[in-house]
């Protein structure tokens, strides 16, 4: 039996597209002999498609497109079968009246033929608002060249279901359980998983653990591309019966296998060992790149200090969408010093990027003047440095209004935490490309951009060879917003070193105040940053979507209120 692994990048809530693109895929898979199509879960859809759902002639959309579909794919393709994840109404009066579901293409009719059992409502899912939960577990029977193959489905959470490894607590059902006595020849899951930092890892346990539990070969198939503020790796894989890994799909891009079952396990080809720092550039990119994609922008926009922040961004920038569309301005004010322009400048040089100064002196005059003469408002200390801010942001929104840019955003986690940005300014965007990059962690990044570990990524992504991208002089910068004279980032915050280590205490960790103190942090730096989070709250509800990261970002799933003791 030959399984083609299709794993795409699908367009929310572009039903006729996807389907397109699926049928294209079946040609492919056609082409190789395969028997069996695996698409990822909500491949109809693309995932998440959140209060689509909602929309009934969406719905009613699917069954036709789907018709088509099974149409189509048996007056070409014979006797192919696809799988495809699909939203199934459910016919009672009861809300939510969904299930997430898979559907079974073949011989020109298609049926549902698995239902997700495990909805996960924590971090950025919220599925329990749109569907209900199945309540058994699904085998999939082909007869294919005179054997007969018993194929268990999963959908992504169904398979989360071991507390040593996703951390979360016990599901009340273990789905797996009802799979122990029906000796498969495979379990597959199809999975639509977010990526976050070091996530890969845990998912090849909970793979192990199942293909280990089952005694069965597994298939983990996973989506591809990013969707708003989520990036989805991809980054599938097949284990043998003993849970050994027998291939990986790429990470980051659309891949495509097909796997003759009856063949015996080969050892795989050595794999290159992705970092983390190295998976955390190719999510950014990604997420920037089909942000921009399915969004209609073709062309970015970055106000390029000459920081460290914004250099990064431009660096992601380019390698997403090419050096030549990526438009960067420098907007010095009295404060800037002149290294500060001389970098942004040397930077986009390096890069190949279009590269422009506008000084924003004389608007910050006229400013001035206008609020002295007619209300007697003094320009100083934090006014004087927002003006400043926000005069840059009204220039950037004019400059990507009039040409299409996309504006990105160049703040970092850190700052975005405490509040240490300005609202209808720096925080101006379409996209924040960093806020779920702690500045430590971000240094960290650069510093490998510039390394020769970084040359396999340059490579693919047309960046520079040989020399440093980014460069010492930015890197080895001291961070200032350069608002005011002699301005260091350290006159209103603790060094990052220390902030970031209480701030991943209290967002990621979900420690108290009590327990960082117990961990050797002083309990005024402790308080203060708790009040400054908390005092910062409206700004986050305003900015734009935060391309995540971590297992917390201050993004989707940070549902704080504003109005807090």
């Amino acid at each position: 039996m030959k399984i083609y692994l299709a794993q795409f990048n699908p367009i929310v809530g572009d039903l006729e597209g996807n389907a397109k693109k699926i049928e294209e895929i079946s040609l492919h898979a056609f082409k190789r002999s395969a028997d069996l199509v695996l698409t990822p879960e909500l491949s109809l859809w693309g995932y998440p498609p959140k209060d689509l759902l909602f929309n009934r002639s969406l719905i009613k959309k699917q069954d036709k497109i789907l018709n088509k579909l099974s149409n189509d794919i048996a007056n070409k393709f014979g006797n192919l079968s696809i799988i495809i994840g699909i939203a199934e109404t459910i016919d009672d009066n009861f809300f939510p009246n969904l299930y997430n579901s898979i559907a079974l293409i073949e011989k020109g009719k298609w049926s549902v033929i698995a239902r997700k059992n495990i909805l996960p409502t924590y971090e950025v899912f919220d599925e329990k608002r749109y569907f209900r939960s199945g309540n058994k577990v699904s085998i999939l029977e082909k007869n294919i060249n005179k054997r007969l193959w018993k194929i268990g489905i999963t959908i992504c959470e169904d398979l989360w279901v071991n507390q040593n490894i996703e951390g979360r607590g016990i599901h009340k059902r273990d789905p797996l359980n009802d799979f122990e006595s029906k000796e498969l020849d495979c379990l597959i899951n199809l999975s639509a998983s977010p990526f976050t930092i070091g996530k890969f890892k845990n998912r090849l346990k909970i793979a192990n653990n199942a293909s280990n539990k089952l005694k069965t070969k597994m298939i983990y198939l996973n989506q591809i591309g990013g969707n708003d503020d989520l990036i989805f790796d991809g980054s599938s894989f097949i284990l043998d019966k003993d849970g050994e890994k027998i291939k990986q799909l790429s990470s980051c891009k659309e891949d495509f296998y097909c796997w003759d079952m009856n063949k015996q396990k080969k050892i795989p080809k050595k794999e290159r060992n992705i970092s983390d720092l190295e998976s955390i550039f190719d999510a950014l990119v990604l997420g920037v790149k089909d942000y921009a994609k399915k969004c209609g922008f073709k062309t970015a926009l970055i106000g390029l200090s000459g920081g460290i922040d914004s250099a990064l961004v431009t660096v992601i920038a380019a390698a997403a969408l090419g050096s030549k569309n990526v438009f960067s301005i420098a907007m010095p004010s009295k404060w800037n010093s002149i290294n500060s322009q001389i970098d942004a400048e040397e930077l986009s040089k390096r890069l190949n990027i279009n590269f422009d100064v506008i000084s924003i002196e004389n608007l910050f005059e006229s400013f001035r003047e206008t609020l002295e003469a007619s209300i007697n408002l003094s320009i100083e200390g934090v006014v004087c440095e927002n003006i400043q801010s926000r005069i840059r942001g009204s220039l950037l929104m004019a400059l990507a209004n009039k040409n299409n840019h996309l504006l990105l955003s160049t703040g970092n986690k850190s700052e975005l935490a405490v509040g240490y940005c300005t609202l209808y300014g720096d925080m101006n965007g379409g996209l924040a490309v960093i806020g779920d990059l702690y500045k430590t962690k971000l240094f960290k990044l650069c510093n490998w951009i510039d390394s020769e570990l970084s040359n396999n990524a340059r490579k693919i992504y047309n960046l520079p060879l040989n020399n440093k991208i980014i460069g010492d002089k930015i890197c080895n910068k001291p961070p200032s917003a350069e608002l005011a004279p002699n301005q260091l980032d350290t006159d209103f915050l603790p060094p990052y070193t220390q902030l970031d280590i209480i701030l991943k205490g209290l967002i990621e960790e979900k420690k108290d105040l009590i327990q960082l103190q117990e961990e050797g942090n002083k309990y005024d730096l402790i308080s203060r940053v708790i009040w400054l989070i908390k005092k910062s709250e409206f700004k986050r509800k305003q900015a734009p979507p935060i391309l995540k990261l971590s297992n917390q970002s201050l993004g989707n799933d940070w549902r704080i209120p504003v109005a807090i003791k």
